[in-house]
């Protein structure tokens, strides 16, 4: 088994951990994930911010079967940190301890910068690039990062979490106590405004899937749904206002009925506060976090320039025999800059395009009968990081390309059309890429074939194109855009 490291985030809520495989020097994939409802700062807030023993108990039942479950996966790493519960609790050594004894497990009591900096590089990394700012919004405090150009440049820590508030004003009835509270808080803040705020935590995430659900939103995706400040606001609304029943019927899970409201209110407030326009879920936070500062260490915290850790992962697992796909993407390059002005294509389509010619050959890794099939589903549920859902429905469904099809033929109505491109865009796109895979049938060298084009014709010149020209006639052709073959 490729090495695997296990990663353990003790918030004041719950308690997460993430088991991660390398499949090459920056390329991974999470292979188990486990949560635990520990509550470890149940009652702390009424009790002099000490850890209460029924809570130290559940966590520490719950740890040690977490380590079984790394055990199991041959963890080289197992790496544990704790937020906002124990750096808050004067008894928190007495547990630390416990946990050393008992599980010979160290935990790592981080302060609320370096919680902020791990959750916000993490969403620096691995979102598409932006300029945001993060919130985690936990237990008993929330955490902000402020994300530009793949890195964070300013951190902050506010003691406002669902936990704290529902103990201090929640449980009571008080809702306008806890917004004064939270906005006192805010008063902190070192930012002003933002258009982009990026959602970390349990919190937002079960808001978004609440979202997705209710839309009938066509990619099953966590990370990196987006949706307006104005939609937010609204269903936070409903939220606030809904009963036990109502929750569920919203779908929100009844493990979370008693933190959904005071976390909901938590976000609103920040969203007016900073005038954000736009909230993006992440599905990575702090536990990410930790693996990339100890994956990063020696680059600044950041991956190599243009490197999708999402992508060379499905070339390490499922394309190991050939280097097809390379090349598909080093020609597919050199016929879009030949020609995306003549088909009417956005500059900025080449980088979908691309992406999806590098991966043309990972469904043969499942079965070469319908691999394109099997393509088209790997790229649509495991690129996960650093693209948008929009670079994702059209990087995978570029991929499900059959002879004599056009893109309408193949992609069904009403399922992905809110994401992707006019039937025009996808059809020059699928020519582009397939041409591509059929001018280098015979498995030759991108760089062997000589392009030129004028007044629509593109023509390519090279060795042993017998079976190019023998597949070209199953390619369906642009209007104004004809192909000439020479040898």
């Amino acid at each position: 088994m490729a090495q695997c490291t296990a990663i353990i985030d003790i918030g004041s809520n719950s308690m997460r951990m993430a088991v991660v495989q390398k499949t090459s020097r920056f390329a991974f994939h999470i292979i188990h994930e486990v949560k635990s409802s520990v509550r470890l700062g149940e009652a702390v807030y009424t009790n002099g911010g000490n850890l209460q023993q029924s809570a130290m108990d559940r966590t520490s039942s719950a740890l040690g079967e977490f380590l079984l479950i790394a055990r199991s996966f041959k963890a080289r790493k197992i790496l544990c940190v704790a937020t906002s519960a124990l750096r808050d609790a004067p008894n928190a050594s007495e547990f630390i301890t416990r946990i050393r004894q008992e599980h010979s497990l160290s935990i790592k009591v981080i302060d609320g910068a370096r919680e902020a900096y791990l959750g916000g590089m993490a969403c620096a990394n691995l979102l598409p690039p932006m300029d945001a700012i993060s919130v985690d919004v936990g237990g008993g405090s929330s955490e902000f990062a402020h994300i530009s150009n793949g890195k964070v440049i300013q951190m902050f820590s506010l003691n406002i979490g669902t936990v704290r508030l529902k103990e201090l004003f929640m449980d009571h009835g008080d809702i306008e106590g806890a917004t004064r509270y939270i906005d006192n808080a805010l008063d902190a803040l070192p930012f002003e405004s933002i258009q982009i705020l990026v959602g970390v935590g349990g919190t937002f995430r079960a808001l978004t899937r609440s979202l997705m659900k209710k839309e009938d939103y066509p990619l099953k995706k966590l990370h990196g749904y987006s949706t307006a400040t104005e939609t937010f606001s609204t269903f936070c609304n409903a939220i606030m206002e809904a009963s036990p029943k109502k929750l569920k019927s919203l779908n929100i899970k009844p493990d979370r009925f008693d933190t959904i409201k005071p976390g909901t209110l938590i976000l609103q407030r920040i969203s007016i506060r900073l005038q954000v326009q736009k909230l993006i879920c992440s599905g990575v936070g702090v536990r990410e976090g930790v693996y990339l500062s100890d994956l990063l260490r020696n680059s600044a915290d950041r991956f190599p320039h243009n490197y999708n850790p999402s992508v060379r992962y499905l070339l390490d697992t499922y394309a190991t025999f050939s280097n097809h796909g390379v090349e598909c993407s080093a020609l597919s390059k050199r016929l879009f800059e030949l020609i995306h002005t003549h088909l009417d294509l956005p500059a900025s389509s080449r980088t979908e395009l691309v992406m999806a010619a590098k991966l043309l050959p990972i469904g043969l890794g499942v079965r070469y009968y319908a691999y394109q099939k099997h393509s088209h589903y790997l790229a649509l549920n495991a690129l996960d990081y650093g693209l948008t859902h929009s670079q994702i429905a059209l990087i995978s469904h570029l991929l499900l390309f059959k002879k004599g099809n056009t893109s309408s033929d193949l992609i069904p109505k009403n399922s992905y059309g809110s994401l992707l491109p006019a039937s025009k865009i996808m059809d020059a796109l699928y020519t582009i890429l397939w041409l591509s895979h059929i001018l280098l049938a015979q498995r030759s060298s991108a760089q062997s074939l000589t392009l030129s084009f004028s007044d629509g014709q593109l023509t390519v010149e090279g060795k042993d194109l017998y079976l190019a020209r023998e597949q070209l006639k199953n390619l369906p052709l642009p209007p104004h855009l004809s192909i000439q073959l020479r040898s």
